[in-house]
């Protein structure tokens, strides 16, 4: 689950991490309000407006402006809240701004007066441990400084009987170029950020910048927070924090049916029961010249409720031409699938968009026999590169 900005520094500021003071605003009355309270707070009057949405490149879409008093914070909220933000990261479509983190600007008393670092921790899948990825070239795509300066990019592997040692925070803050107050500062940054991302479960912390301020103090002035959706169980209070208008309308309502989906960009709209099951279906619609339109897990139990839920939200994908069902009968029975398959398809309606099923596994034959008989506009086949080549000869 993706956290915004000012939720994941919430998390840090919990487990002792050096944050900027900040409100969020959603209106641009607020964002004024929020600048006179951190004004009151920190004595600041240069003031940070930065968009709040689930994608990094906001400064370059014109998502994060700096403002000199409480009239600009105004006018830059409004220009702000409600725009389409369009950053590499969104695509063409942009994603729309609902909410602006106002916060102190820590970039004080100038950019020549601080420097900024690049860091993150996140799962080594190679080597099964946490590791702490680093560079004194912050501020910038953590890409391009692998591309053009690898030798700018540190990592520290930390092993899961001992936990991260002291020797190793020590030796970040050395490589990063740090000395005296601002090297013991880092090593209790980074003692506390490995603290949050394991206390949080999570999958990414990615904070860039890390800054040093002009008086050598060690600040996280951004952060991307992924936590671990199979750990949010022990967390509730970070369900909570779960924004829902920035996820795919038609993801958020599959994951209501208990349905695995993720919208893609093709047109052969896939169910499938089981991951593995469905990786080889989207291959071979590939291989046979197709583009798949989703990933769609239907799970064990493919039942005729289920299969409908499914079907419904398959066609809400507009660029859905053909469907392509793919049903390996373990746990449930082929002809149980087909008899679910007939009254979706009628409860349905989809008349305009041919169906290839492709039931393997008990009953199968038996559940070809009841589709064939339905008289519904629907192509049942055993092989699966049947199902391919029909789905082919559907588009072509």
């Amino acid at each position: 689950m993706n956290l915004h900005e000012y939720q994941g520094k919430s998390l840090l500021r919990q487990f002792g991490v050096t944050v900027p003071e900040g409100i969020v605003a959603f209106t641009p009355a607020e964002a004024a309000d929020a600048a006179k309270e951190l004004h009151a707070r920190t004595g600041t009057l240069k003031i940070a407006i930065k968009a709040q949405v689930h994608a990094g490149g906001r400064g370059k879409g014109g998502g994060v402006k700096i403002a000199g008093n409480i009239d600009e914070v105004r006018l830059f909220a409004e220009q702000i809240i409600g725009m389409k933000l369009v950053t590499p990261q969104t695509g063409t479509e942009g994603k729309l701004v609902r909410k602006v983190l106002v916060e102190e600007n820590i970039y004080c008393p100038g950019p020549s007066d601080i420097r900024e670092f690049y860091m993150s921790i996140l799962l080594n899948r190679e080597t099964c441990k946490n590791m702490i990825v680093y560079s004194p070239k912050g501020g910038m795509d953590i890409e391009q400084v692998a591309a053009e300066a690898p030798e700018f990019i540190f990592r520290e592997e930390i092993d899961p009987t001992l936990g991260l040692q002291g020797f190793q925070c020590r030796r970040i803050a050395f490589n990063l170029g740090l000395s005296g107050q601002a090297y013991k500062c880092m090593i209790r940054f980074v003692d506390a950020l490995y603290k949050a991302y394991l206390g949080t479960d999570a999958s990414l912390f990615e904070i860039n910048p890390v800054i040093k301020t002009a008086d050598d103090r060690i600040i996280a002035a951004d952060s991307k927070v992924v936590i671990d959706n199979n750990a949010l169980v022990r967390h509730p209070e970070i369900i909570e924090m779960r924004d829902l208008d920035e996820e795919d309308p038609i993801e958020v309502e599959a994951g209501k049916f208990d349905l695995n989906y993720v919208k893609l960009s093709g047109n052969v709209g896939c169910m499938v029961n089981g991951a593995g099951l469905a990786m080889a279906t989207m291959d071979i619609i590939k291989l046979y010249g197709g583009e798949p339109a989703n990933f769609l897990d239907v799970g064990g139990s493919a039942d005729s409720k289920r299969v409908e839920e499914a079907f419904r939200i398959i066609l809400k994908d507009p660029n859905v031409k053909s469907v392509l069902i793919n049903i390996f009968g373990g746990i449930v029975r082929c002809d149980s699938v087909a008899q679910g398959i007939i009254d979706a398809y009628r409860k349905v309606g989809m008349v305009q968009v041919p169906v290839v099923v492709r039931l393997q596994g008990t009953n199968a034959r038996e559940g070809k026999e009841l589709l064939d008989r339905s008289g519904l506009k629907v192509h049942s086949v055993i092989r699966l590169h049947e199902a391919a080549e029909m789905i082919s000869s559907i588009l072509s």
